[in-house]
């Protein structure tokens, strides 16, 4: 029996000092979990943002972008694909030419568009160089050149880019793969 009132002295000395501990520390460290948070906001919307804004930039991150775009919050959107984007990640500038060109989250600007699809075609992205062909074969948002712009567009194709190889099929005439809806982008501005 001694050594269970022994064992039970030393448990409530231990209890009293474990007790007493958190007291003495400072303030900021008595709020602190120490066992972490239980269920971290480890996948939602919120956290993608917060990575984006904190630099903390990966695949999935980068790829929330889509899912905020579709879901019609573009100004969310652009932030997630612009830090992404500035961070290299190709596919996000392939994002950040079509919000620009859809004046999605922030105004239309075909420059700001092909801007976009040239640093992707040049970061070698199979889209961007389909994207920043066509720029090219129409002159949206960039001087045209034709030439240029068919070589991009065969490089595209070559790396599997479907519209890509539709588009040649066609005779590279952009009326392939651009709806009539945004016929009234293309035209001549005079």
């Amino acid at each position: 029996m001694p050594h269970f009132r022994t064992c039970r002295l030393a448990l409530c000395l231990c209890l009293g000092v474990a007790m007493a501990a958190p007291a003495a520390l400072p303030a900021d460290a008595q709020d602190a979990d120490p066992g972490g948070t239980l269920n971290p906001d480890e996948l939602s919307m919120d956290r993608m943002i917060q990575n984006a804004r904190e630099g903390r930039l990966d695949m999935i991150t980068c790829a929330s972008g889509y899912a905020m775009t579709k879901k019609g919050d573009h100004d969310i959107a652009r932030e997630t694909f612009g830090a992404c984007a500035e961070a290299g990640w190709t596919a996000a500038m392939t994002w950040m030419s079509q919000l620009d060109n859809n004046g999605l989250g922030g105004p239309y600007d075909p420059d700001a568009a092909a801007e976009w699809s040239r640093r992707a075609a040049e970061a070698g992205d199979p889209i961007g160089k389909f994207n920043y062909g066509l720029d090219l074969i129409r002159g949206h948002g960039v001087a045209r050149d034709e030439a240029a712009g068919r070589a991009l567009v065969d490089q595209a194709a070559a790396e599997g880019v479907a519209q890509a190889v539709r588009l040649r099929n066609a005779g590279y005439d952009p009326d392939e793969v651009t709806p009539d809806a945004d016929a009234w982008r293309y035209g001549p501005m005079f």
